[in-house]
């Protein structure tokens, strides 16, 4: 078993998962040495409505199918199991005394971190976890900037970035409810996942 001393956490609502966020998670685990990253599939969010009628089962098995061939790529049922609102810095807190020792480091896209004023507490999750934001080539990063520098540990940002992938969980809904392939933009496991669930269909 692997002494695990740098954990990353992805977490988001995966609805459903797909290859950028994979990509974005693997690059993570290279560029920062990262032992494991635990997908946390959510549960309730507190600034986002999960559109399409979704079970949180649902998107949790579909996490499990597109990350099961990656050994460094665990689940989580923490959020699901929760069945209350989920911030993130409530999550960090249980996963720093889970995982006593550990280093943590948050993932996320850097649209989000942008927004990181409006989370719970944002002077606390930089004091207990790094936090990756995952940009794209040619993204802005002059906001961003602006925004981490007014905080105290302003060293614990850090940018990544990842190649241009033009794939969302909304283009992947989109696609499925007007009957067009999805091939290649999900795990193929998820892929049958959604069609043997009928999933998105009327979204």
């Amino acid at each position: 078993m692997v002494k695990i001393a740098k954990l990353g956490i992805m977490g988001g609502t995966f609805n459903p998962i797909h290859i950028g966020h994979l990509v974005c998670a693997e690059e993570a685990r290279s560029q920062y040495g990262l032992d494991e990253i635990i997908f946390m599939p959510t549960g309730l969010p507190p600034h986002k409505e999960i559109e399409g009628g979704t079970s949180p089962e649902a998107r949790y098995l579909m996490t499990v199918i597109a990350t099961a061939v990656n050994p460094r790529f665990q689940v989580s049922r923490y959020e699901l199991d929760k069945e209350q609102l989920c911030y993130t810095v409530d999550t960090v807190r249980y996963l720093r005394e889970e995982k006593a020792g550990v280093e943590l480091y948050f993932i996320t896209g850097a649209d989000a971190v942008l927004e990181i004023l409006g989370w719970k507490d944002p002077e606390e999750l930089l004091r207990m976890a790094n936090l990756i934001a995952a940009t794209r080539p040619g993204y802005p990063l002059d906001r961003l900037s602006e925004i981490t520098g007014r905080f105290s540990r302003q060293d614990r940002v850090k940018v990544m970035e990842i190649p241009a992938i033009g794939v969302s969980s909304s283009l992947v809904r989109e696609r499925v409810r007007r009957r067009m392939s999805i091939r290649y933009l999900v795990p193929v496991g998820v892929e049958q996942f959604i069609d043997k669930e009928g999933l998105y269909r009327q979204t």
